[in-house]
């Protein structure tokens, strides 16, 4: 992948030591028997596929999860032999590529089955294709949502001369970030419902995301698909603490590239929505909403030497402007997220100012930006 903003001083600094943290914690803490399978979807959050992947499997990852099937073949390109799975459905004219390259997929009516068996025949594919059947109990996304269309696709899964490796079986809870356990409670009934209806159940039982591991531990499975967590974020924002010290892994950092003394009455950014007051110092930041920081996080902060800084005007495509508390050098340091001094913003202070979840902030966060790897103990 070509890296696209190498030579700008604004950059996404990724501390594998921390990720291998928040696995140690969990595998501390779950069942000796229990795998523990790193989500390394949209990129590793926004972190990166391989590097995490690569820091999730030295931390004691057996597998991993991704969304789509090019995430897959990224990791396996990447050399990575552990098992992948595909919590997406892909398309059944892949089936013979999926095969190929031992990838597992989730698997979520009938008639995948029967088109990808057809796709498996026609050519002449020897190895199995891994297979999870996914059971929607409430998330109302994907899977089987009745016993008898579940059972019948077992029947598929396990007839003589099947292509199909019946290796897994799992379902997605809504709401297990919340405190109110309700509508949780009402999808592990459904789930212990449907899977009452498979009489031998595969190799791998699964239910586990990062927030239901952290706070309903009972209900593992035998795999554990660790996500958000993974990356020191806590799955609930602040709805619920997390059993364990959860480290955050990103930072994101830049310097200023240009310092002004800007004189009261003069206006700031498209639209002129700020004008100064009275006279003040403006730095300007390189980066801006093509970089995934959000045009509405005009009024939010940065850190300058340690000082709280205001983002003035609104953010522009590729730069910003912030106050200073006087004047400073161009080329000082500037954090976006992270700590500098006593003083800390986190993906979790965006987001709140945004009105969303910190996992979009993080995943929104543009190939532009390079990220940069510290994996020091």
């Amino acid at each position: 992948m070509v890296v696209i903003g190498e030579h700008r001083h604004t950059q996404v600094q990724i501390d594998l030591q921390a990720i291998k943290h928040n696995i140690s914690e969990e595998m501390t803490r779950k069942d000796p028997l229990t795998e523990l399978w790193a989500v390394v979807k949209a990129n590793g959050y926004g972190h990166g596929i391989i590097q995490v992947a690569q820091a999730a499997k030295q931390a004691g990852a057996t597998g991993f999860c991704v969304a789509i099937l090019d995430e897959a073949l990224a990791l396996r390109q990447a050399g990575l032999t552990e098992p992948i799975l595909v919590l997406g459905i892909v398309e059944p004219e892949y089936a013979a590529l999926i095969a190929e390259k031992a990838i597992s997929v989730a698997v979520g009516s009938q008639a995948w089955l029967t088109q990808a068996a057809t796709v498996l025949a026609a050519n002449q594919v020897n190895a199995p294709l891994h297979v999870h059947l996914a059971l929607d109990t409430g998330m109302g996304r994907i899977g089987f949502q009745t016993p008898a269309d579940l059972a019948a696709a077992v029947q598929t899964l396990r007839q003589p001369q099947s292509p199909f490796d019946f290796e897994g079986i799992f379902t997605h809870f809504s709401t297990a970030d919340q405190a109110d356990d309700t509508y949780f409670i009402q999808q592990l009934t459904n789930w212990k419902t449907l899977i009452a209806a498979v009489d031998e159940l595969p190799r791998y039982v699964h239910v586990s995301n990062s927030a239901t591991s952290l706070w309903h531990q009972a209900c593992n499975g035998n795999m554990i698909r660790f996500g958000v967590a993974l990356y020191g974020l806590n799955p609930s924002g602040t709805a619920l603490s997390a059993p364990y010290r959860l480290q955050p892994a990103l930072s994101l950092t830049a310097e200023l590239s240009f310092v002004k003394h800007l004189a009261a009455g003069k206006s700031i950014s498209y639209g002129a929505t700020y004008t100064a007051k009275q006279a003040e110092w403006i730095g300007t930041v390189p980066i801006g909403y093509a970089d995934g920081y959000e045009r509405r996080l005009q009024g939010f902060h940065v850190l300058v030497d340690g000082r709280v800084c205001e983002i003035v005007g609104r953010v522009c495509m590729d730069q910003m402007m912030v106050r200073l508390p006087h004047e400073v050098p161009v080329g000082t340091p500037v954090t976006l997220v992270g700590t500098d001094g006593d003083q800390t913003i986190s993906l979790q202070d965006i987001a709140d100012y945004c009105g969303t979840i910190h996992y979009e902030i993080a995943c929104g966060l543009a190939t532009r930006l390079p990220r940069v790897y510290t994996d020091a103990e």
